[in-house]
């Protein structure tokens, strides 16, 4: 199978997102990062979602701490890079009580109210969002 190429541009935005992102979440609060991820600077000429998708995946699994992957890192690095492809994303956030009273939370992205580029095995609906992005516009009457 012939690996696609992406576009030197959108190769240089992965790499700046993928080396920026992870530790921008470690150092800041989340709704700064997540606020300046999510400005649509929208990029007529954008290569396939899965090809984005496996870049960021590529780098996220071989770099070491604070790079390595999470579902907060990823789902916050496509979000960003989706955006830019005119997608129309959100990025949640939710939270779940496990069997033996832990909490785990998990970090997604939404597309037409769906999950999106989650795995089939996926467990996203047990979770209860506490947030996302972008938030939504409540208008009072």
């Amino acid at each position: 199978m012939l690996k696609r190429a992406i576009p030197l541009r959108w190769r240089l935005r992965v790499c700046g997102l993928v080396f920026t992102v992870p530790p921008l979440l470690h150092l800041l609060p989340l709704h700064r990062v997540v606020g300046w991820l999510g400005s649509r600077q929208v990029s007529r000429a954008s290569p396939p979602v899965d090809i984005l998708v496996g870049e960021v995946d590529a780098w996220l699994t071989r770099l070491p701490w604070p790079w390595r992957s999470t579902c907060l890192k990823r789902a916050a690095i496509l979000y960003a890079l989706l955006r830019r492809t005119d997608e129309k994303v959100e990025l949640h956030i939710g939270v779940k009580r496990e069997a033996d009273k832990s909490f785990a939370a998990h970090a997604w992205l939404v597309r037409e109210g769906l999950p999106y580029l989650e795995p089939p095995t996926s467990s996203v609906a047990t979770f209860q969002v506490i947030t996302r992005f972008p938030e939504p516009v409540v208008t009072t009457p």
